[in-house]
């Protein structure tokens, strides 16, 4: 599959394009893993590319799921390209900390009108890192934002624990759970200690074209579905733009991607890493599945018609 990759130093994001072999006049800005360039990614892309679309990956880094005062500019950027390359329609596609920044992305940039933000919050996280220090897998940044604007680190909700309380709390929630990873009781002390402020919480109603939510109420990362919630009642007071949509399910864990997605990404075994990493996911694994595939159908659907 052909690729073009992008660096910070030289085009002033991280990032691969990933062209459809077929032409057409749209493009999706898709944000799954911890890189532009591995499998998730392209995996992705060849999906999107069923779906008439070109892909351009983005991803902080070249291999790094950190995210710490990661530029929004950076978005403008690639959305100038990729009209360059002919794209007159231009989405975004995000899971999980990329869901809200995908969010994030289309509330500054309304060239995107088709947004699909799967697990994702109503608010800017802290910033986090992903680099072993003291022997844990991922620990707060301190005074920094997940992402920034003109320089300027965006208000955030401050995590209830620092590092090394931080994970170490997210590692005994998680054995005790019997889940792979669960900071859904960390996220929820985090309210409970600083209420989310107005500053803090994603302006959605800024987004134009359609917004599609998607979550699972047995997310154990955090508790999505109350996001998406707070999200739908705030477009519901406030003046915007937007057509919105919530796929919420009772079963789906964290992983509420499209069910053909996932297998293209696992041709062996895909249920098996819901499995492995949730313990809904063993519980349920049948309801967790045919979530998939109710989201992967409306999905194809919304591609065809945006």
């Amino acid at each position: 599959m052909e690729k073009r990759i992008f660096r910070p130093e030289e085009d002033g994001f991280n990032g691969a394009w990933y062209p459809n072999p077929s032409g057409g006049s749209r493009g999706v800005i898709l944000m799954l893993g911890d890189s532009s360039e591995d499998r998730m990614a392209s995996c992705g892309a060849k999906w999107l590319h069923l779906r008439g679309c070109h892909v351009m990956a983005m991803s902080p880094d070249r291999k790094d799921y950190g995210h710490h005062n990661y530029p929004l500019e950076r978005f403008g950027k690639a959305i100038a390209f990729m009209k360059e390359q002919g794209c007159e329609k231009l989405g975004v596609i995000g899971a999980s900390t990329t869901g809200m920044l995908a969010l994030l992305a289309a509330s500054y940039y309304p060239d995107l009108t088709l947004t699909v933000a799967m697990s994702p919050s109503d608010f800017v996280m802290e910033g986090f890192y992903q680099d072993g220090k003291d022997g844990m897998r991922e620990r707060p940044g301190d005074g920094e934002s997940t992402v920034s604007w003109q320089g300027i680190p965006l208000p955030y909700l401050p995590y209830a624990y620092r590092h090394p309380e931080y994970w170490q709390t997210i590692k005994r929630d998680s054995k005790a759970g019997g889940d792979m990873i669960a900071s859904r009781p960390m996220f929820d002390e985090s309210e409970r200690r600083h209420p989310v402020r107005e500053e803090e919480k994603i302006k959605v109603e800024r987004i134009r074209g359609r917004i599609i939510f998607i979550g699972a109420e047995d997310d154990v990362l955090w508790d999505t579905c109350r996001y998406i919630r707070r999200m739908q009642q705030r477009l519901e007071e406030l003046p915007h733009e937007c057509v919105h949509e919530a796929w919420l399910y009772e079963h789906g864990t964290h992983f509420v991607f499209p069910e053909s997605m996932l297998r293209m990404m696992l041709p062996v075994g895909s249920g098996l890493l819901v499995r492995i990493m949730f313990r809904a996911g063993r519980q349920y694994p049948k309801e967790c599945r045919q979530t998939r595939i109710d989201i992967d159908a409306r999905l194809r659907q919304v591609f065809k018609d945006w």
